[in-house]
């Protein structure tokens, strides 16, 4: 199971001043690529004794700040970063053979924030905020559905659902930024940007071997 990579490189001279900027160009060519859902993310985080985990989300947003995903506050996820903001973020746009990789921090969004991307939601998804205690134990699939409709119920379509307190937006501040381009016999292009406050950019870049 071996693929061989023939894409066009990534060379320094043609990256942009900032991460942001870079990650920008490469999001707009994984949307017109075609590719499914080239927000979705994969977000590592560890609890206080270091024991990781992960999963795949959505990235809602992004700008000069960082990275935003929404969840449940008290999921696994929710509860590792209440510990450890430290995390990791993976964009894996395998079809046209290229990956980014997001170190950093996370802090929670503001609520106004939160309660505006929250609004945006469609009904059924601002109602499974509510009936999913994400990460934890349920007994059944019943149970969960019967949970949802008695939101339903509560809340009729039209009818404004509010911002659940335990769930909002977390911001992932980079401290590094690598961008993977996928080379002919391995030979990988790996382009690095590293936080720098020295840096005329406030970024240095390295290449790193494949």
């Amino acid at each position: 199971m071996r693929r061989q990579y023939r894409a066009t490189g990534l060379l320094e001279a043609e990256l942009a001043a900032d991460p942001i900027q870079q990650f920008t160009r490469w999001f707009v060519d994984a949307q017109h690529s075609g590719l499914d859902e080239p927000n979705a993310m994969v977000v590592s985080t560890a609890d206080e004794a270091g024991r990781p985990s992960m999963r795949t989300v959505l990235m809602k947003g992004y700008d000069e700040r960082g990275f935003v995903f929404y969840t449940n506050y008290e999921s696994r996820k929710g509860r590792d970063l209440t510990v450890n903001p430290h995390i990791a973020l993976l964009f894996p746009w395998h079809p046209i053979a290229r990956q980014v990789i997001v170190t950093g921090s996370a802090v929670k969004v503001g609520r106004d924030e939160t309660a505006a991307y929250f609004r945006s939601r469609p009904h059924g998804s601002q109602l499974g905020a509510w009936a999913s205690e994400q990460s934890r134990p349920v007994a059944s699939r019943e149970e969960l559905e019967q949970r949802y409709a008695d939101l339903a119920a509560r809340y009729p379509e039209g009818e404004g659902v509010p911002a659940p307190p335990f769930w909002g937006g977390f911001r992932v501040a980079p401290g590094s930024v690598e961008f993977w381009q996928g080379r002919e016999n391995r030979l990988h292009d790996r382009l690095r940007y590293d936080a720098d406050p020295t840096a005329p950019t406030g970024w240095r870049v390295e290449r790193l071997c494949p």
